[in-house]
């Protein structure tokens, strides 16, 4: 796998655009939930630049552990029931590409700030404030 066009996750912002391609390592995995018919379950992810809470969806919920590395390709990053999550959606693809070996941090956790519409472009956000510098849901590893 090459690296063209992959984005860091410090470089995410929330968009409705399905075009996110990154690479990150699953670092703890929250209960299994049901949305409508659909099991879903929050996880803490987390690359060299950044965390962010990603959001499987169905069978993906039970296919990936705490320790994989997981590449993410067309993903979006935007808000569920008013979580800001990293997720495939309906367009995207996930797999599974490695284990254990790679750097991660914990913070900035993406999914901790707060967004705001940019004043000088509406389709774009912009980051206003940093709500946590860790993750909320999950606690720190360390």
């Amino acid at each position: 796998m090459d690296g063209k066009g992959m984005v860091s996750l410090k470089d995410i912002v929330p968009s409705a655009q399905t075009n996110i391609k990154t690479q990150f390592i699953l670092l703890d995995k929250g209960r299994t939930a049901m949305e409508g018919q659909n099991k879903t379950c929050l996880a803490l992810v987390a690359d060299e630049t950044a965390a962010v809470h990603f959001q499987f969806w169905g069978d993906e919920c039970d296919a990936f552990e705490p320790g994989d590395i997981i590449h993410l390709i067309n993903g979006i990053f935007s808000y569920n029931r008013n979580n800001l999550v990293l997720r495939a959606g309906k367009r995207g693809t996930i797999e599974k590409v490695g284990e254990f070996t790679m750097a991660f941090v914990e913070t900035p956790n993406m999914s901790e700030i707060r967004w705001a519409p940019d004043p000088s472009n509406s389709k774009k956000y912009v980051q206003e404030a940093v709500i946590s510098t860790h993750s909320r849901i999950f606690p720190p590893l360390a």
